[in-house]
C-alpha cells in the first residue's frame, strides 16, 4: 500500500501526527495509500522552512527564477505520460482528460515565465516640484494554496507559480483524494532547480487548512473550492490579516436558442457535462432550451449521444468518461437524479 508523505524542506516527510486518510482507487473503490493528515506542528515546520528559504529566492534575480520555472517545464514534459497516468488512477478521469489538466496547469507555468517583463516597476520624473516618484514589486513572502480534488496539477500550478515567480515561498495543501501528483511536482521542482523549502506540500484536513488561514508568518491564501468553504476561507483569512483570493462553485447555464446549430448545441453539452465525468467548476448544470420545439429538438439529437457514450477504466483510451472519484461522490449524483424526478423532472436517459 502506498503511503503518501508531505514534502517540506526538499523531501518527503513521514507524517507524524497519528492521523491518516484513505485514498481510494476510483476505477475499483479498493484503498490504495494511505494520506499523512498533518497536524499544526507540522504546518508550522513547513512554514518554518519556507520563511528561512524565502529571503535568498526572493534575492534571486527575475531571470533566473524564471530559468527554473522553464527548466520545471520541460521535465514536466519529459514526465508527461506517467504524470497523466498517476492523475487518471487517482483521480479517475479519463487519460485525455489528465492530459489536459496538466497542460492548462503548464499554461500558466509558461505565463509566469513572463514575470521579468510584468514586475518592471514605474519612474515618473517630475511629478510635482522637486518631486520623482518610482514604484516597485517586492514578493510578499510565504504564501498558500489550497486546492480541490478535480484539478490536481492545474490549480496547483495555477496558485504556485506565479507566486514562485514573483520571489515568494509557496506551502500547498492539496486534496485528500488525489495527493500523488502534487508531491510528484514538488519533485520536479526540486530537480529544476528550486531552492529546499522554497515549495513545500502539506497533506490535511481542517487542522492543516486551520493552522495555515491563522499563521502570522503567511501573508496570503488562494483557496479553490465549494462556496461555503471558500466564505469560512476568506473570512478566517482575513480576519487574520492575510490576503485571500477564493474561488467557489459554479452553477453554468447553456441557453439554446431556437435558431441554434443543435449539432453543434449538443457537442457543447456533451464535452460540458461529460468532461472529466462533469466534475469540474465549468460544467454546465443546466440547459435551458428557448421553447418547447427546441427542447424537443434538442432532446431529440442529445438523447442518442448521451446513450452512445462509453464509460470505462481511465486508463481505457476509447472511454468517454471513467468514474466519479468516491462512491460518495456517485451517490450524490442518483441522489439529485431522484430529487429531480420527484419534482416533476422526465428522466430521458
Amino acid at each position: 500500500m502506498t503511503k503518501f508523505p508531505h514534502f517540506i524542506g526538499g523531501k518527503r516527510v513521514e507524517g507524524r501526527s497519528g492521523r491518516f486518510s484513505d485514498v481510494f482507487e476510483p476505477m475499483t473503490g479498493e484503498v490504495r495509500g494511505q494520506l499523512a493528515l498533518a497536524s499544526r506542528a507540522e504546518v508550522r515546520a513547513a512554514v518554518e522552512n519556507a520563511k528561512a528559504a524565502q529571503p535568498a529566492w526572493a534575492a534571486t534575480n527575475p531571470q533566473r527564477r524564471a530559468r527554473v520555472l522553464m527548466k520545471f517545464l520541460d521535465l514536466v514534459h519529459k514526465d508527461y505520460d506517467a504524470l497523466a497516468d498517476l492523475l487518471a488512477r487517482e483521480h479517475g478521469k479519463t487519460i485525455a482528460d489528465a492530459r489536459g489538466d496538466i497542460q492548462r496547469g503548464l499554461e500558466v507555468v509558461e505565463y509566469s515565465i513572463g514575470a521579468p517583463q510584468m514586475m518592471k516597476g514605474e519612474y515618473t520624473e517630475g511629478a510635482g516640484p522637486g518631486i520623482d516618484i518610482y514604484s516597485m514589486r517586492q514578493p510578499l513572502g510565504v504564501v498558500a494554496g489550497i486546492t480541490p480534488f478535480n484539478f490536481p496539477a492545474m490549480i496547483p500550478l495555477w496558485k504556485c507559480a506565479p507566486a514562485l515567480a514573483c520571489g515568494n515561498a509557496f506551502i500547498l495543501k492539496p486534496s485528500e483524494r488525489d495527493p500523488g501528483v502534487p508531491l510528484r511536482l514538488a519533485e520536479l521542482f526540486l530537480e529544476a532547480g528550486l531552492p529546499a523549502g522554497v515549495f513545500n506540500v502539506v497533506n490535511g484536513d481542517k487542522e492543516a487548512v486551520d493552522a495555515i488561514l491563522t499563521d502570522p508568518d503567511i501573508r496570503a491564501v488562494g483557496f479553490v473550492g465549494s462556496t461555503p468553504i471558500a466564505e469560512y476561507v476568506f473570512k478566517t483569512a482575513t480576519a487574520h490579516g492575510k490576503r485571500a483570493q477564493c474561488f467557489g462553485g459554479a452553477k453554468n447555464h447553456m441557453i439554446v436558442m431556437p435558431d441554434a446549430d443543435m449539432d453543434q448545441a449538443v457537442d457543447a453539452l456533451i464535452g460540458a457535462g461529460y468532461g472529466s465525468a462533469g466534475e469540474r467548476c465549468m460544467a454546465v448544470s443546466v440547459a435551458v432550451p428557448v421553447g418547447e420545439k427546441t427542447a424537443d429538438a434538442l432532446m431529440q439529437k442529445l438523447t442518442p449521444r448521451v446513450e452512445s457514450l462509453k464509460i470505462g477504466p481511465s486508463t481505457d483510451p476509447s472511454a468517454d468518461f471513467g468514474p466519479l472519484v468516491t462512491k460518495e461522490a456517485l451517490q450524490r449524483v442518483k441522489n439529485y437524479v431522484e430529487i429531480g424526478v420527484k419534482e416533476g423532472a422526465k428522466l430521458v436517459v
